[in-house]
């Protein structure tokens, strides 16, 4: 680290960096000589015997054909004749239209390549050629006489940089010179051309005619080169795949950080919420059994929901969403929707444009049949309003209180009256006037008074019971009863004067916070607690009936939602959704993690994937039966993961240089190893299984050879030579050589059965074939990469088993399908929405029958279901490469 050089070192480093990066420089050039060497004299073998020099050194152009495997040859008047010099080969014309990188192209000159050119990308101090707009694939054009001026000449040159352009000027001449040939064939298939850098570039490469096209990424280069069997790009498939995605599955459920959401619908449906999706959960079985069921989707948000109410007949639903942002960085307004959970069809959009921030907290009213909606957002002020649900328009509003808002909620016998509660306070709200007239309403306030009772920090809940009282539970785990003064207990409705509460009673429920309070269809209430993680029934004049306790692994309570019959449905702190009643103790049926999420592997011969992540979990799922099979604490982050060809056990590695592996029956730990001290972003098997690749933030790539199906491991070498962190790697289908991408863009290519050596010439990898395919950088998927991106919009890909299709996780909460390979610039794709941060991974199980992708922040697992071409279901989206809104909802069974 450079924090941690001595004095003087700084200067020594980089002189010792720069020499280096010289020499890597006039190494790759050299090794780019002898390819154009090999490639001519290759042609010359093949065309020699059949070609004859015309008197003037040029063949009949109607003799031109193009050699197998390679694209058809220019015309003689693209062709550049024998120069020299690079001054001389810049003088010479050009005629016809510019040869495009999307081409195949002409010769990619001045390819300078990042970190001493070893990479196809990276941190280089030059670029070769004007970069544009970054993300942009560049088009090369052919230089023209008339106004193409000298660059590199002697007389403008550092003492320092004319060694280099000697050897340019050198490789220039000999690859001009096998030019010379009579051939047509060899002729018109190279043409070396100079950068297309303005003045001031540095140096050129000389790269063959149609071999390789080149992007740039924050304006640094990065070069593809195209494998021989693809005469032309234009004959790759373009247009969106004609697979799409139907959202089968999701995995978890927001409760660590959320309240108002959980609820059972009128259908019996389970409703709660985890990322922009709202989920109908059926719950299979009965109270206490398996999980089973089945889930459908409200998929119309465009950020994260927070907060749901259930409208009195039980079908309507409306759910608030928080603020975000777009893929430019505009913000996006919070909204409400209310909408039908029969149908999925969204009815009415409230507030657009009139809450900041994002829904706190919303209640229908219940007296008058739900005509009614107050909502409460995340404001500086709170702003609690109230709307027409039926025209979608605001009746009144007024600033609540500066502290934080938790509950709002209608009494159930006058709309009139309405309570907010939080941060240090019970607010008992009385709604007069403009009925039927926008914004002509009045909010008038009334604070509830602790009086000798001790005043709570917080707040979280209450609920009104039949008589009119109101119990509410805090922070320091009492339920207090505040009850109608008996001066204002006949005030009529809507538009009566005051209405005041007062405390009338205390109990003492719960060790710590009371989370949630529910009444039940019988007039009992239950409380959840926090710290105790106990459920606890009352019964009048709150005596204890009946209680459970939560193991601890789900959780504090969270919510509490009444089922069918006696059964009981109950939300926890820690993402899981339980189910049983108080008799029989309460069992998971939906479950999930609890923070930022990264690590995903697919299972190599079951519908079973593993995740990792921030919250050390390590959860082993079961894609059939929609369950979590297994779980273990890791004690540090995960980060990656990755099973053993032979299933029978998974390498996942920490962020402390440690990776671990584990049987997956037992989950016991057969390997505990540490390579440096830094992070590690990508563990990965060979195809057979006798290799082990660990990419590390340390620049480093270690392989270990590995045996009895996995359980045992002993250090086989390193790959030294990246210039920044691993980020990708993928092994060959013969095992034998792995392709790397880097942080800084690079693209490497290793011999790991040769020991471990960098592949210079990466010309020579552009037939090899990959077991996987989920390096963000390479020819057969720069297609996917948007204008303007950062080099860091795309988190994750991953090739199909078949292929057919490339799935990319965004940073813009997208999941995209392209297909493959995508080697167009700006290529189409089938685009979903439904996560709520950046999309980290993504993966297809074994058969290719399902997507897994993950959400970073909002700690999301969905499960894609994939649809073959000409099959039938749901298609919600259309090809686009611009993020846009998703349909107002989507069924998926």
């Amino acid at each position: 680290m450079d924090g941690a050089a001595g004095p003087g070192e700084g200067p020594v480093h980089e002189t010792l960096q720069t020499l280096s990066q010289r020499l890597r420089v006039q190494e790759e050039e050299m090794e780019l000589v002898k390819a154009a060497l090999a490639e001519a004299l290759r042609l010359l073998r093949l065309h020699g015997p059949s070609s004859s020099l015309q008197s003037s050194g040029l063949p009949a152009r109607d003799s031109v054909t193009a050699p197998p495997g390679l694209p058809p040859p220019c015309s003689p008047s693209l062709v550049s004749r024998g120069t020299q010099t690079e001054e001389k080969l810049e003088m010479e014309s050009s005629s016809g239209p510019p040869g495009l990188s999307n081409g195949p192209p002409a010769l990619l000159g001045g390819s300078e390549e990042p970190s001493g050119t070893q990479s196809e990308g990276g941190c280089s101090s030059s670029s070769g050629g004007s970069p544009g707009p970054p993300g942009v694939l560049r088009p090369v054009q052919l230089l023209q006489r008339s106004d193409t001026p000298r660059r590199n000449s002697s007389s403008s040159s550092s003492p320092s940089e004319r060694p280099r352009q000697k050897l340019s000027r050198k490789a220039a001449s000999s690859a001009n010179l096998l030019l010379r040939s009579g051939s047509t064939e060899s002729r018109g298939s190279k043409d070396p051309l100079s950068s297309p850098g303005g003045p001031g570039s540095r140096r050129s490469n000389y790269n063959l005619e149609g071999i390789s096209v080149k992007m740039f990424l924050r304006g640094r280069p990065i070069t593809m080169y195209i494998p021989s069997g693809i005469r032309s790009l234009e004959e790759l498939p373009s247009g969106p795949p004609p697979e799409t995605l139907s959202l089968d599955w999701v995995y978890g459920y927001r409760g660590r950080d959320s309240r108002s959401n959980l609820f059972v619908l009128r259908s019996g449906e389970v409703v709660y919420f985890i990322a922009c999706v709202v989920v109908l959960y059926r719950p299979g079985g009965g109270p206490g059994g398996p999980g089973g069921g089945g889930q459908r989707h409200y998929r119309g948000h465009t950020d994260c929901v927070r907060c749901l109410a259930v409208h009195p007949d039980g079908v309507r639903v409306a759910s608030g969403q928080t603020a975000g942002v777009d893929k430019d960085g505009k913000p996006l307004q919070p909204v409400v929707h209310i909408w039908d959970s029969e149908t999925l069809l969204k009815l009415q959009e409230i507030g657009l444009g009139a809450f900041e921030r994002g829904v706190g907290a919303l209640a229908f009213s219940a007296v008058d049949q739900g005509a009614f909606l107050c909502v409460v957002d995340d404001s500086n002020e709170h702003m609690l309003s109230v709307w027409d649900c039926s025209r979608g328009v605001k009746l009144a509003e007024i600033k609540s209180t500066n502290d934080s808002v938790l509950a709002v909620g209608f009494s159930p016998r006058d709309s009139s009256c309405i309570v907010t509660s939080g941060k240090s306070h019970v607010h008992f709200w009385n709604w007069s006037g403009g009925v039927g007239v926008p914004g002509n309403g009045t909010l008038t306030r009334k604070q509830g008074v602790f009086g000798k009772y001790k005043k709570p920090k917080f707040i979280p809940c209450f609920v009104f019971l039949p008589d009119g009282d109101i119990l509410t539970g805090d922070s320091e785990g009492n339920i207090l009863t505040w009850g109608r003064s008996v001066s204002d207990s006949k005030t009529p409705g809507r538009g009566g004067t005051k209405e005041t509460y007062t405390i009338v009673a205390q109990a003492h429920a719960h060790e710590g916070s009371i989370f949630a309070l529910c009444l039940r269809r019988d007039g009992t209430v239950l409380s959840g607690g926090g710290r105790d993680r106990r459920l606890v029934q009352w019964g009048p004049g709150l005596v204890a009936l009946q209680e459970a306790e939560i193991p601890e692994h789900f959780g504090a309570v969270r919510a509490i939602a009444e089922g069918l019959g006696s059964e009981l449905l109950v939300g926890t702190t820690k993402n899981a959704l339980l189910r049983g009643d108080l008799a029989q103790g309460f069992s998971p049926v939906i479950q999930g993690h609890t923070d930022e999420l990264w690590g995903l592997c697919t299972h190599p011969s079951q519908n079973r994937f593993l995740t990792c992540g921030h919250d050390r979990q390590l959860c082993l799922w079961d894609g059939e039966g929609h369950a979590l099979a297994w779980s273990m604490d890791l004690k540090e982050t995960g980060l990656c993961a990755d099973f053993h060809p032979s299933g029978a056990v998974v390498v996942v590695g920490l962020n402390t240089g440690r990776w671990l592996v584990l049987d997956t029956e037992t989950r016991e730990i057969v390997s505990d190893v540490t390579d440096g001290n830094e992070q590690l972003s990508v563990v990965r098997y060979s195809p057979d299984g006798l290799y082990l690749a660990i990419g590390s933030h340390d620049n480093m790539i270690y392989i270990y050879s590995v045996s009895s199906c996995g359980t045992k491991s002993s250090r086989y070498g390193r790959c030294m030579g990246h210039s920044s962190f691993i980020t990708h790697l993928d092994w060959s289908k013969d095992g034998n050589f792995i392709m790397s991408n880097s942080g800084d863009y690079e693209i490497l290519y290793w011999d790991v059965a040769g020991g471990c050596k960098l592949l210079r010439n990466r010309y020579e990898s552009r037939d090899r074939e990959w077991a996987t395919y989920t390096c963000v950088l390479g020819f057969h998927v720069y297609g996917v990469w948007p204008d303007g991106s950062d080099g860091t919009d795309i988190n994750s890909l991953c090739r199909s088993h078949n292929e057919r299709v490339v799935a990319v996780a965004d940073d813009f909460c997208k999941v995209h399908l392209f297909q493959y390979p995508c080697a167009r610039a700006k290529a189409p794709s089938r685009m979903y929405s439904g996560h709520g941060s950046h999309v980290t991974s993504v993966r297809f199980t074994h058969d290719d029958s399902y997507l897994v992708s993950l959400g970073g922040k909002d700690a999301s697992i969905f499960q894609w279901r994939v649809l073959g071409a000409g099959g039938s279901g749901p298609s919600p989206v259309t090809p686009s490469r611009t993020p846009s809104l998703s349909p107002a909802s989507s069924l998926d069974v």
